[in-house]
């Protein structure tokens, strides 16, 4: 039954570029793609949502899907939120309806279906599937330098692809198994040596894809370029992709990963402390919100190398809880941001700081929306970001007993700079752009609020990024649950 998350979009999508209505079409199947997701917490345990249909037999593929843990349905949940609020979010240009809506349904198709596959095959192919549309829509439908980012995300995540289906591959082989299943994958034993190799392909790989440093210069003017829709479902979404592999995958590779775990503290450093002055020094809304999204992703690697020197999830029960939390957390933060920053563009012509001011007085309810993201985003107490913030901070301390500090202490601590330099650029930039004197492109005359069909995923997120905040057990709770009795990749009786 899980495979309705994945079918319902692209039947979407396949409609649409059959001449049905493209927008009506888009909300429709997304809307009944969120309700199916969200009604789906209450019941991912049962037998029911696990499928499997073999698709080869030598090597042994699969299609797949079911919820493998709570990480797979919260995963699921973020991912039918920030698509539904895609589908209402940015203005599609005339005459290219076919092409914004059916890539907005097959980008999401492509997240839902890496998130919930349970052959690894498949884990990689729907991740691949949904980044076709990003490269053809950030070249045709973005703004600025448009080409020149759909090549150089092109360049780079084509790169990071191969790489990463170089490190799978070596891992099914060494596993001593032809089955790609999760299932099959997680029974078998790899020797240290191989682990090795497969680790630093594997952080490459999926390193590139999550914009690790130094891999992580696509990211930003492809987030400026991309229309709204793609730059909410990429970040929200798509870039989760590689975190999310590298936690499940982490048991089958785990002594592997910690030959590599000083490299990747030095690493996500640079992207929360380099990164982050980067983001201070930014002149634009939007080039500010995509280094800000590199930079926070050093968190979640944070979380993840906590998990590594822990060398299993059940000896730092905090790391894994804390990275999949600000995964969500920052998935739907980061989602509302670029969908208020295009309300933005185009009720003022512009996202140049010095050419903004004063938004609040015409925009008041632009205004608080974006405050609240933007307050999520720094780690606000009472948001969702907050929780998963305090939880990475804790992970990296759980195996201090009062003695010397460790690598992963210091580099915590040093992390814990990266909260006053994300206050720093957020402030000034909400400063810059709602307070001040009002300025001709936000003058009364020029610049109306927010209206009733531009709120609808604003509100959808923010109350979100409440719900998580003010109760985090709505997560966590998920997360403390038993893994599912259906075996992942067995059919349900």
């Amino acid at each position: 039954m899980s495979l309705l998350f994945v079918l319902i979009p692209l039947l979407g999508a396949l409609a649409i570029f059959l001449g049905s209505k493209a927008k009506s079409t888009a909300i429709a199947t997304s809307t009944i793609n969120c309700i199916l997701g969200l009604g789906s917490v209450f019941c991912w345990r049962a037998d029911v949502w696990s499928m499997k249909v073999e698709i080869l037999s030598s090597p042994s593929l699969h299609l797949a899907f079911g919820f493998h843990d709570g990480m797979s349905v919260i995963m699921l949940v973020m991912s039918v939120l920030v698509l539904v609020s895609a589908t209402f979010s940015g203005k599609c240009p005339e005459g290219r309806e076919m092409l914004w809506y059916g890539s907005i349904l097959l980008m999401g198709a492509g997240g839902i279906g890496a998130f919930l596959s349970t052959d690894l095959f498949f884990f990689y192919a729907f991740h691949e599937l949904a980044l076709i549309p990003t490269f053809i829509m950030i070249g045709v439908l973005g703004t600025g330098d448009r080409k020149e980012a759909a090549w150089k995300i092109t360049i780079y995540l084509a790169l990071g692809s191969i790489i990463l289906l170089a490190g799978l591959i070596w891992l099914v082989s060494a596993s001593g198994s032809e089955n790609w299943l999760y299932s099959s994958l997680l029974a078998s034993s790899i020797d240290e040596d191989s682990q090795k190799g497969i680790a630093a392909l594997l952080l490459i790989g999926f390193g590139v894809l999550v914009s690790l440093f130094p891999f992580h210069s696509w990211a930003a003017p492809a987030y400026a370029s991309a229309p709204a829709p793609i730059s909410m479902l990429h970040a929200g979404i798509l870039k989760k992709f590689g975190l999310y592999g590298l936690i499940r995958l982490y048991p089958m590779v785990s002594s592997g990963m910690q030959c590599w775990l000083h490299w990747l503290i030095v690493l996500l450093l640079f992207n929360i402390i380099w990164v982050g002055f980067v983001t201070i020094n930014q002149k634009r809304l939007d080039h500010m919100l995509g280094n800000s999204s590199v930079m926070h992703m050093g968190y979640i690697f944070l979380a993840f190398a906590a998990l590594i020197e822990a060398g299993s999830l059940e000896g730092n029960p905090l790391a894994k809880p804390a990275a999949v939390t600000l995964m969500f957390a920052h998935g739907i933060s980061i989602a509302l941001l670029f969908s208020l920053t295009d309300v933005i563009r185009r009720k003022t012509g512009t996202v140049e700081f010095v050419e903004l001011g004063g938004l609040a007085k015409t925009a008041p309810r632009l205004a608080f929306l974006f405050g609240l993201a933007g307050m999520a985003s720094i780690g606000l107490p009472g948001l969702a970001n907050f929780s998963g913030e305090v939880l990475v901070f804790l992970s990296g301390f759980h195996s201090y007993q009062g003695q010397e500090l460790g690598t992963l202490q210091i580099a915590t601590i040093i992390a814990l700079w990266g909260v006053v330099i994300s206050a720093v650029y957020m402030l000034r930039a909400y400063r810059s752009t709602f307070h001040g004197e009002t300025v001709k492109a936000t003058s009364e005359q020029t610049v109306h609020d927010l209206g009733p069909f531009c709120q609808i995923p604003a509100a959808i997120l923010c109350l979100a990024l409440l719900v998580v905040g003010l109760y985090p057990k709505s997560l966590l709770g998920h997360l403390a649950e038993p893994e599912s009795k259906t075996p992942l990749g067995q059919t349900a009786k």
